[in-house]
């Protein structure tokens, strides 16, 4: 198994963070406009013609974690889990992100860590300015989106 990992320092309160990892309203303001479910039950999040995920919510620990798996999608996601730990160090909260359980590093990984790494840094400027830029208004990186 293999997994993706970042790590990104917000310089906001976890509190806010977490709001933004645990409500539609936020999902839908970093990661991709259609976003929909139940933030304690399984989350929807679609991204036009490529398609979508569905992730049921594991663990919610308020300022402290976040756990999902997938349990819809492309074959290489369904089965794996994304977690997000957030610690407080001074003014920062660290955000500490895996994408944990792929069967093997193929190419389609490579891809989607880079698009997570861009889709962390719309968390990012969502949390510390108010505006992301989930999808559609993401980073296109190659012909996969």
């Amino acid at each position: 198994m293999v997994d993706i990992l970042h790590r990104v320092g917000i310089t906001a309160t976890p509190e806010k963070v977490y709001e933004a990892l645990t409500t539609v309203e936020g999902l839908a303001a970093w990661w991709t406009t259609d976003t929909s479910g139940s933030a304690d039950g399984v989350l929807e999040f679609r991204f036009g013609e490529v398609g979508g995920f569905d992730m049921k919510v594991l663990e919610l620990r308020p300022n402290a974690r976040v756990l999902w798996e997938v349990v819809d999608g492309p074959a290489e996601w369904v089965g794996t889990t994304v977690s997000f730990d957030l610690t407080q160090e001074g003014e920062w909260t660290i955000l500490m992100f895996a994408h944990a359980g792929w069967r093997e590093p193929v190419d389609f990984m490579n891809h989607c860590s880079t698009k997570w790494a861009i889709f962390l840094m719309s968390l990012k400027s969502l949390v510390e300015t108010g505006s992301g830029a989930p999808h559609p208004r993401d980073v296109q990186i190659s012909n996969w989106h």
